[in-house]
């Protein structure tokens, strides 16, 4: 499984869906770009950093990094349809499952519609 940025708001935050990641994590990876965003949105709540490390630590969710191989695979991205509807975000969550032929896992409902010739996962 690859978890984008939402599903891990969504198990942090005990959000609906949250238990499929909970389950997911064992065998679950994250781009570096998806885990930024998380940081970002949890700053943004108030969070100290300290508690942001700690929390995320905590949940053993190997990160990837996105590099150049990455970036030009999340760019492709935007050519199918709706490819240009797609944050950076997304298309490096979307990238890196189609490199690991894994499942992309999400919350995002828009993602549903797309074919990015990869396995996407609703957590709600």
């Amino acid at each position: 499984m690859v978890l984008d940025a939402s599903a891990v708001l969504a198990l942090v935050g005990a959000e609906p869906g949250w238990e499929r990641v909970a389950e997911a994590l064992p065998e679950a990876v994250v781009s570096a770009v998806n885990l930024s965003e998380v940081v970002a949105k949890l700053a943004d709540r108030g969070i100290p950093g300290g508690e942001i490390r700690t929390l995320l630590g905590g949940l053993g969710i190997t990160v990837v990094d996105f590099d150049a191989e990455a970036a030009y695979e999340a760019s492709e991205l935007r050519r199918i349809e709706g490819g240009r509807r797609l944050a950076l975000g997304d298309r490096a969550c979307l990238a890196l499952a189609r490199r690991r032929s894994a499942i992309a896992l999400t919350a995002d409902r828009d993602w549903a519609v797309l074919d990015a010739s990869v396995e996407i996962e609703l957590i709600r």
